[in-house]
């Protein structure tokens, strides 16, 4: 038999809040689904004041805020998809709002006899003894870029599923592509000149037409969150450390929010899901996997930015080798991506960007987003109408900033001072030439067109 459902008819604001002022304070557990809602209000002593099932709608949490809740009640719901929308709803009626995380709400996990009356039953309890594991509420800005961030992941799977399909489409019919890369211009073109049988040219057509549609909306998708970063100083900070680009640094600021929250850059790599656990008992202690705590595509997301690190000439780059021979490719992905968040947390309370930067990747992401966002573009090199070899005599050369005046140009904070301890790990990594190059300019042979003099 259907569960009935109680019905709240809107009163007046004037009514509601006359009538709230005279209750005492309560404790109201919400479990909240998709469809329906159901509350348990419950008084300072543990008993139990009301009970009731109702939509979750607009209609039904504004009359169950009119109607129930109380300018001094405290209001329990646990996280899930939709608890940012029924926080703000409810968060004007009442003197605080909880999110608890589900994970670690083990009396609710773990209970031999599991309902919906019982779970509101649980989180009430809990709060009126304070033993709910609160979630942190980021503010407004920092849930939409949150919201943009994990759609824009959404499409960038779907859109690998659907280059997969096309790979496996070629496979099914020994087709080998003429071209390394597939998905460039070059390669989309044989693609769509490719003569099939009648289902394989159905399925490619199809694949194709969806793939257009896919990049038009992520390259949108794209255009709006780098407006929305280029007001943002952090997003630059973070722009400099090796391998993060745009939509990297928006993970990782939308997932740290405030970073003065975490008590040290080790607390916030454990937001991450990048430590590893810990099972200690007596006098054994035995480390395992990492937690996988935390927001999934943020970790995912420093692990991908992680992967290009092996490639750095820098002390980061350096570590991630060192331990890559020592544990294997995977663990030294793992650490190393927990490396770029502690490393991600000291810049941003430091507000300093990174001592160790290339100069001319750095300045390429730096200028790319400006010119992305702004359509400035700085111009440099010889003048115009100037032979480049009366000015400097011999192959063409393309000139490497110093990282400082990198720095400079976009507006960035300067470097910090390297302390003691940190001379020490750079001679010990054997780079510190490396770092030494970084305060200097320098000159690279410029590429030349096939064909060219030279």
């Amino acid at each position: 038999m259907a569960t009935q459902r109680k019905v709240l008819k809107l009163v007046t604001p004037e009514a509601a809040r006359a009538v709230k002022q005279k209750l005492p304070p309560r404790y109201v557990g919400l479990d909240v689904h998709k469809r329906v809602v159901q509350a348990c209000v419950m008084d300072g002593d543990g008993a139990v004041l009301q009970e009731l099932r109702f939509d979750v709608s607009r209609e039904g949490l504004t009359a169950f805020a009119l109607n129930v809740l109380a300018p001094r009640d405290e209001v329990v719901v646990e996280a899930s998809t939709n608890t940012w929308a029924v926080v703000e709803l409810l968060r004007p009626h009442v003197a605080r709002v909880v999110i608890s995380n589900p994970l670690q709400t083990r009396a609710i996990a773990l209970a031999k006899v599991k309902t919906d009356k019982i779970d509101a039953r649980v989180l009430a309890n809990l709060l009126r003894g304070g033993y709910i594991a609160e979630v942190w509420q980021p503010d407004g800005s920092t849930i939409e870029l949150r919201r943009l961030t994990s759609r824009r992941a959404r499409l960038t799977s779907q859109r690998t599923a659907i280059k997969n399909r096309l790979h496996a489409l070629l496979a099914e019919r020994l087709i080998k592509p003429p071209v390394e890369r597939l998905f460039t211009v070059k390669g989309l073109k044989w693609l769509r000149e490719l003569s099939l049988d009648p289902s394989g040219a159905e399925a490619l057509a199809s694949d194709l037409r969806l793939l257009d549609g896919l990049e038009a909306e992520i390259h949108a998708l794209d255009h709006g969150l780098d407006m929305r970063g280029s007001t943002d100083p952090r997003l630059k900070l973070l722009l400099t450390l090796p391998g993060v680009d745009v939509y990297a640094a928006q993970t990782l600021l939308c997932t740290l929010g405030d970073v003065t929250r975490f008590r040290d850059a080790d607390h916030a790599a454990s937001y991450f899901g990048l430590c590893p656990s810990t099972r200690q008992s007596g006098s054994e202690c035995r480390h395992g996997p990492i937690t996988k705590a935390g927001r999934t595509q943020a970790r995912w997301m420093m692990i991908q930015a992680a992967q290009s690190v092996f490639r750095h000439p820098g002390p980061l780059g350096a570590f991630a080798r060192r331990l890559k021979r020592r544990k294997g490719h995977n663990i030294a992905v793992v650490a190393t991506a927990r490396k770029l968040v502690t490393i991600a947390y000291h810049m941003l309370m430091k507000n300093e960007p990174y001592r160790y930067a290339m100069p001319r990747a750095t300045e390429a992401k730096l200028s790319g987003l400006r010119v992305r966002t702004s359509g400035v573009k700085r111009v440099g090199g010889v003048t115009k109408g100037v032979d480049p070899r009366s000015v400097r005599p011999g192959p063409p050369q393309r000139r490497v900033a110093p990282l400082s005046e990198v720095y400079s140009k976009e507006g960035l904070p300067p470097r910090g001072a390297i302390t003691s301890g940190e001379r020490r790990a750079i001679q010990q990594s054997g780079t510190r030439r490396f770092v030494e190059s970084l305060d200097s300019e320098q000159f690279r042979p410029r590429a030349t067109r096939a064909g060219s003099e030279s």
